[in-house]
């Protein structure tokens, strides 16, 4: 009866004490930030300006998740990343009952046919099937899921050999393309390990596609699924720069030399940030260092441009050297600010008949690693109007079929693309796509080597949780995807080929539903870049 007694009374201190230690804390931090001199909610309401702070640090998650309505979000919205995911993960882009877009908003739309192309009538190579492994959902229930990994094969959706497009056609190495889309430039550095590997595998598998390497020189974890590369060359010269920070000519042989370098193209701008690249030293790894011609835990900043070239004179005669040393076609990668800032450009191509094999036009709503918000939300034209005012100049000066147009920025789904390819695009880069299907789950933590899924960071503890056996699929499938969608677009617009579409098959509707053809566009957009009076082509 005693030892009873004794522990009620053990049992009823151990009580008392845990409810007074939460009071005890309280009272602490009361006290604590009544006196603190940094906050000054904390100075006058100390427990609800905890609480204020603690929902604001959980406020993105929440209005993620929570708030926000399926088309809401940025950069991506829940139906968008949605759309990326279910293709990469399940093959599947079917919907039911209708579209949550909002038809009374302006935008663009494909201009359908009375009648449409049969799916036999189409010009695509479905062969070879590539076999890939996609997941199938057995119960999807509010609080478990049951779904099972399976083998399938698809159809390639390749376009066939008189379709491909070819960059640097005459040169001794051309790089022929039979799809249209590829992966944007993503540095190895800014993506760890496992992600560029998934996304090397995965894009191999899938064929006639790309990987462009970024800034940062190429690793060996982009040669890991053997896929055509394009290399980019920076203005800090990452993997051919000597010591000095010099071009160093051997070392661009060597990559030259490698079979899946299939071209090489010059960053002058990106459309998330007018300057250099930045990379923070935690992410530096003795790896990237070496790689890169740099020291190892040491942020990098790249210069804002090259220091080889300052007009357009050297510029492409720079080019030319290049081209000429390596027999592989050499493009730019360019931001555009406006129609007289780049016809400069393209009246000198026209007139010392040489210039870029091509150019990646990279709209300002374009992603990155790591940028500064006042050059991500301010600078740069966006995708759309930048594409349209390249290709309209280049016909102007008639070296449009000189040059093959990459339009890069958010896009992601195949409406999106086949707009794209309507206002000039011959080809496609995706980045963010491409990220999401590995796992992104849009942190917005890319600068910080903190991403949690282990896609953005160098990290081995963060990037465990990225496996790259089951991402690489998921890969393949949302390239397949995406081809399968382009030539369906195609046949409703009543094309044989997605190669097909131009200003004749998109058409955009504004807020008071009244619609105007693209080649009306094009002449507003070149009157405001002080090219008034051209004919455009379509």
């Amino acid at each position: 009866m005693e030892n009873l007694l004794n522990l009620n009374l053990v049992m009823d201190f151990f009580l008392i004490l845990l409810l007074l230690l939460p009071v005890g804390l309280l009272i602490i931090l009361y006290v604590f930030d009544r006196r603190q001199k940094e906050h000054s909610i904390l100075r006058n309401y100390p427990i609800l300006g905890k609480m204020r702070y603690f929902l604001e640090k959980i406020g993105p998650e929440l209005r993620q998740y929570l708030f926000n309505n399926d088309n809401e979000g940025k950069p991506f919205s829940r139906n968008r990343y949605q759309q990326i995911v279910k293709r990469g993960k399940y093959l599947q882009d079917l919907i039911g009952f209708g579209s949550v877009r909002d038809f009374g908003e302006p935008g663009y739309y494909i201009r359908n046919t009375l009648f449409p192309k049969q799916e036999e009538e189409l010009r695509v190579d479905r062969e070879p099937k590539i076999p890939t492994q996609a997941y199938i959902i057995h119960h999807d229930g509010l609080f478990s899921r049951k779904e099972k990994r399976r083998e399938v094969e698809e159809p390639s959706w390749l376009l066939p050999e008189q379709d491909a497009v070819v960059i640097g056609e005459g040169l001794k190495h051309p790089f022929r393309v039979r799809g249209l889309i590829g992966m944007s430039a993503m540095s190895y550095g800014a993506l760890g390990e496992r992600a560029v590997i998934s996304l090397s595998k995965g894009l191999a598998r899938a064929g006639g596609t790309w990987m462009n390497t970024g800034e940062g020189g190429i690793s060996p974890y982009h040669q890991a699924g053997d896929v055509d590369l394009i290399m980019q060359i920076g203005p800090g010269l990452f993997g051919i720069r000597d010591r000095e920070g010099d071009l160093d000519w051997e070392a661009l042989r060597e990559k030259a030399e490698m079979e899946r370098v299939r071209a090489f193209e010059l960053k002058l701008g990106q459309g998330a940030k007018l300057r250099g690249g930045h990379v923070d030293g935690s992410k530096v790894t003795p790896e990237i260092a070496r790689i890169r011609g740099v020291e190892p835990w040491r942020t990098i900043d790249s210069p804002n441009r090259f220091r080889q070239f300052d007009d357009i004179p050297s510029m492409m005669n720079w080019i030319k050297v290049i081209r000429s040393f390596t027999g592989k076609p050499v493009g730019i990668k360019i931001v555009v600010g406006g129609g007289d800032t780049l016809e400069p450009l393209v009246r000198y191509m026209a007139e010392q008949g040489h210039g870029p094999d091509f150019i990646t036009v990279d709209g300002g709503e374009g992603g990155t690693g790591a940028s500064y918000q006042e050059l991500a939300d301010g600078v740069g034209l966006p995708v759309k109007s930048a594409l349209m005012l390249t290709d309209a100049l280049l016909r102007k000066y008639g070296v449009r079929d000189r040059v093959k147009l990459i339009a890069s920025g958010k896009l992601a789904t195949p409406d999106e693309i086949a707009v794209a390819l309507g206002m000039g695009a011959d080809l496609v880069n995706i980045a963010r796509g491409f990220m999401i299907s590995v796992g992104c789950i849009q942190a917005l933590r890319c600068h910080s080597n903190e991403c949690p899924v282990g896609v953005a960071t160098t990290d081995p503890k963060l990037q465990r949780a990225l496996v790259v056996e089951e991402k690489e699929y998921r890969v393949t499938n949302y390239v397949l995807a995406l081809r399968k969608g382009l030539f369906r677009l195609a046949a409703a617009a009543g094309l044989e080929s997605p190669v097909e579409f131009d200003h004749r098959h998109v058409v955009y509707k504004d807020e008071k539903g009244l619609t105007t053809s693209l080649d009306e566009i094009v002449h507003t957009l070149m009157e405001d870049g002080k090219t008034v009076g051209v004919a455009v082509e379509s």
